[in-house]
């Protein structure tokens, strides 16, 4: 390999590494009074421990065999190694340790034993048990004291599996942006300036909360219901069911449950007790592990039990026809409710995946934890006419079938920013899976990411401490204008419900739309296949 070669594959290695320690707490283990084997370019690069502390200890001014090495770097990836190794890795030790022991982690563990190894053995529960151990001890671990704590005579590091994961997440981030790319060629069929925004009302006359006792929970089910005003609006056919994602919360939504029933739609938002925004409050306590696709089967019932209700019109909301509706995880629930069967090879499909660590599609974990999960069996509603997911994904539960009734027309929404549920594979993945119907739509918005439909308190101008105010990196660009842009998409689409199946008739392929500075993308099924060619 050329020097040149050689340095570009040492800084990716370093970044993929980074991204390792962010995500699965799992630094390069190695013990001090040990050695640490690096291969790389089919050669194995001894390291003795003691050098490495020495060199980190001293800013890289201490000069050793290691600092050779490390000469060949730059000046700022030096920096930037010593930095990593120097910093604490762990916080906040209760949070840590329930991550550490939810399923996600401890799959992420595994798999990372397939380029680190610690005396020819797999690595994740050593690493684990070490990690347990320092934390008794300090509420904060630095890389480097977890290094010189593992208990190992020897650590394999092998950089050239890790670079053939990162061509692997390359390739996937590069065709993302392809596909933004290519969207942004579509010519724009409709453009306007920036969407009026509403007020956020501090106490709204068509919210009414109420507690729903069911079978299957200690507690009442919480339901927030968003009720059409009679007098100024014609009575719709359907009623709509909306699910929060994970951690999600009823208050997240009350933006669109205000706008579809002022519109005269009547809805109701459930409350997942223990997949929450206390859940994830209980997470960053201690008190318990992040809550993953175990939550499936309750929500499932959740949604039953609130059907039964309105069926016994315990319900006061109208409506014969219902549409399923949900966000992320909301939406794959709504998705199975709806009697999409998984496809046989599940197994063999998630092997492959977790074999290159799906760091740029999160969504993978989820779909894979459900091979551990028993899905109540749950025939689709009778009055089901549509199903709205935003941010949806499933692309390993169905890669070519999405076995909904034909009859029932589906809108998919994703962002360009969003690599939880990254539109190519999740959105329009399941778009092309969907039977084919001429109403159903992947509505994708460049600069939007999973986070965009959550509306936090505070958003609107105000000061708010919700759990979700988690910055622009995460919400993506503009949520509240994204959030307008899918509000008009969702009520177009029940609109077209209202008139009838046999009414509907296609409109182009592919439309794109500006709005301002947003570019909003509308895509049926024939307009996804030609993208995708």
């Amino acid at each position: 390999m050329a020097l040149g070669g050689r340095l570009t594959g040492r800084k990716l290695a370093a970044g993929l590494l980074s991204s390792l320690l962010l995500w699965a707490a799992l630094p390069r283990p190695v013990k001090a009074a040990g050695e640490l084997e690096v291969r790389l370019d089919g050669m194995a690069l001894p390291i003795s421990i003691d050098d490495l502390s020495v060199w980190v200890r001293s800013g890289g001014m201490r000069s050793s065999e290691l600092g050779v090495w490390f000469t060949l770097l730059e000046e700022q990836s030096r920096a930037g190694v010593i930095e990593l190794l120097k910093a604490p890795l762990i916080n906040d030790s209760s949070m840590t340790r329930q991550i550490l022991n939810s399923w996600a982690g401890r799959q992420l563990l595994d798999q990372v034993g397939d380029f680190v190894q610690v005396d020819n053995e797999t690595t994740g529960l050593t690493v684990q048990t070490t990690l347990e151990s320092l934390l008794e001890q300090s509420p904060e671990v630095t890389t480097l004291g977890l290094l010189e704590a593992l208990p190992a005579k020897k650590v394999r590091l092998d950089l050239d599996a890790l670079l053939e994961v990162a061509a692997s997440w390359r390739q996937q981030l590069e065709r993302q942006q392809l596909l933004v790319e290519r969207l942004g060629r579509e010519p724009v069929s409709q453009q306007r300036s920036e969407q009026s925004l509403e007020s956020v009302v501090a106490a709204d006359v068509r919210l009414k909360r109420l507690a729903l006792p069911v079978s299957h929970r200690e507690r009442p089910l919480q339901l927030q219901l968003w009720l059409p005003d009679a007098t100024d609006q014609q009575e719709r056919r359907s009623w709509v069911v909306l699910m929060p994602g994970l951690g999600g919360s009823p208050d997240h939504f009350g933006w669109l449950g205000r706008a579809l029933s002022r519109n005269g739609w009547p809805v109701v938002v459930l409350e997942h007790p223990g997949s929450d925004a206390i859940a994830v409050q209980a997470l960053l306590k201690g008190l318990r592990p992040p809550p993953g696709a175990e939550v499936l089967p309750e929500r499932l019932r959740d949604l039953q039990a609130v059907l039964a209700a309105h069926e016994s019109d315990e319900l006061p909301l109208s409506g014969d026809q219902l549409v399923l509706a949900g966000h992320s995880l909301g939406a794959l629930t709504a998705l199975i409710a709806s009697g999409a069967q998984l496809e046989p090879g599940l197994e063999r499909r998630c092997m492959q995946v977790m074999n290159d660590l799906p760091l740029s599609n999160l969504s993978r974990l989820l779909q894979c934890q459900i091979q551990d999960v028993s899905l109540p069996a749950v025939p689709p509603p009778v009055s089901l006419v549509g199903v709205v997911g935003l941010n949806s994904f499933g692309s390993l539960l169905w890669p070519r079938r999405l076995s909904v009734d034909r009859d029932v027309p589906v809108l998919l929404s994703g962002g360009s920013l969003d690599l939880i549920t990254p539109p190519l594979s999740e959105q329009l993945g399941l778009l092309l899976a969907l039977p084919s119907n001429p109403v159903s739509r992947a509505v994708l918005v460049e600069g939007a990411s999973h986070f965009s439909p959550v509306r936090v308190e505070g958003q609107g101008g105000g000061q708010g401490d919700d759990l979700f105010q988690l910055g622009e990196e995460f919400v993506g660009v503009q949520p509240l204008q994204v959030q307008a842009l899918l509000e008009e998409e969702i009520l177009r689409f029940l609109d077209r419900l209202e008139t009838g199946r046999s009414e509907m008739t296609a409109e182009g392929d592919a439309e794109h739309v500006q709005v301002g500075s947003l570019h909003l993308y509308r895509l049926n099924q024939t307009g996804a296949a030609r993208l995708l060619d």
